[in-house]
């Protein structure tokens, strides 16, 4: 499924960034100076807004408050539950999928419940599985009926378009383009975006049903050639990006160098994990990280080296998710031979944090101009 139209067509400002725990995360020195995300409500009385995404592979929650940088998290939920496990053999939810999903969106409408969040503040997603299984709906009215969660399918062209919302803060506002890669467990939706006077706006995208639960279904890991393997993930991916039509003209762009990749799953934040060595997660060093495609690669090596145990005993991987991790890596891959460059950001946040971004900016009161003196006597107003 692919189209053309401004997912993001206004003014390119940092999108909020998050802060959790009380420490910001680091800002990378591009950043532009950002404006608050709420007027007049900041700290103890801004007001709590969540936002729930239940994915192919996973169910997260966030629950934040507006800051004056942004926002501040206040809770967060997240469990892998496979929800699309055989879907793309049988075209419906398994039913053991379907309790790993609900019994975490249960504990989700827990933690909402605790904090006193109002509905209204809420907004609760589902995105490829539920979209493609003929029970989806079913699905997402059990949980209704069961939980009071109002989960809402999203159509891909929404899933990328919070994507990008979420990952703005990442743009380097020097490049021409910026091609954003949201790697998902059923779908991996690309955002091209183009800088146009000062804007960032959507000038293409896609979205192709593979992610890396589908994608390792279809290729389980052998005991050996896992070079061929591998590749023939890639291989398999490219072939679902080739028979989309996107722009042929933006391509000179990536390969003249003036374009970078925002990556954003567990797909990136993975590889960089093992790009850094580090023996436990951390976010702060992740999120916004740079890399190289030559780093990419490495890591990706490194990953198959290590055998489905050598990744299951690593910190920033796990054994929930030791089988998928090269899938997405390989997805990863056979964007970068597709629209080359050198140049990947590690996006650790995505479709929730645009959630969020979007129904705080919602809420922001609008802002009244104050004419001045010189104005209203019909005077060019002083420089600042």
């Amino acid at each position: 499924m692919f189209g053309t139209g401004a997912v993001l067509d206004r003014p390119f400002e940092s999108s909020a960034m998050p802060e959790i725990d009380g420490a910001p995360v680091r800002r990378d020195d591009r950043s532009q100076p950002q404006r608050p995300a709420s007027q007049g409500a900041s700290g103890r009385d801004a007001p709590l807004y969540g936002a729930l995404d239940l994915g192919t592979n996973n169910c997260r929650l966030l629950i934040a408050k507006p800051s004056r940088d942004g926002f501040r998290v206040v809770d967060s939920f997240s469990r892998i539950v496979r929800l699309g496990e055989g879907l793309s053999r049988t075209g419906r939810l398994d039913d053991s999928a379907m309790e790993r999903a609900y019994e975490a969106l249960s504990l989700c409408a827990e933690r909402v419940a605790k904090k006193g969040l109002e509905s209204t503040r809420l907004s609760a997603v589902a995105t490829q599985a539920c979209r493609q299984a003929d029970n989806g709906e079913a699905f997402v009215e059990r949980v209704r009926s069961g939980t009071g969660l109002r989960l809402r399918i999203i159509d891909p062209a929404e899933e990328a378009s919070l994507a990008v919302e979420g990952c703005l803060d990442l743009f380097d506002t020097a490049a021409e383009m910026v091609l954003v890669v949201d790697v998902g467990g059923g779908s991996t939706e690309l955002s091209w975006l183009r800088r146009e006077n000062g804007r960032f706006k959507t000038v293409d995208w896609l979205s192709a049903p593979v992610g890396v639960v589908t994608l390792a279904e279809r290729h389980p890991e052998p005991s050996a050639n896992h070079d061929q393997w591998y590749e023939a993930m890639v291989t398999d991916m490219g072939e679902a990006l080739a028979v989309t039509q996107v722009e042929p003209t933006l391509r000179s762009v990536f390969v003249a160098g003036q374009a970078h990749m925002v990556g954003t799953s567990g797909a990136i934040t993975s590889l960089a994990g093992i790009h850094l060595g580090l023996k436990r997660y951390q976010r702060n060093l992740v999120d916004g990280l740079w890399m190289s495609r030559d780093d990419c690669e490495r890591a990706a090596m490194t990953l198959q080296q290590l055998g489905p145990a050598g990744r299951a005993a690593e910190s920033c991987i796990g054994p929930d998710r030791a089988d998928l991790v090269l899938a997405g890596a390989a997805i990863m891959e056979a964007v970068q031979r597709a629209w080359p460059c050198e140049r990947v950001r590690v996006a650790d946040r995505g479709l929730r944090e645009g959630l969020l971004l979007q129904n705080m900016r919602q809420d922001r009161p609008p802002t009244k101009r104050r004419r001045s003196r010189s104005r209203r006597r019909g005077q060019a107003p002083a420089a600042a």
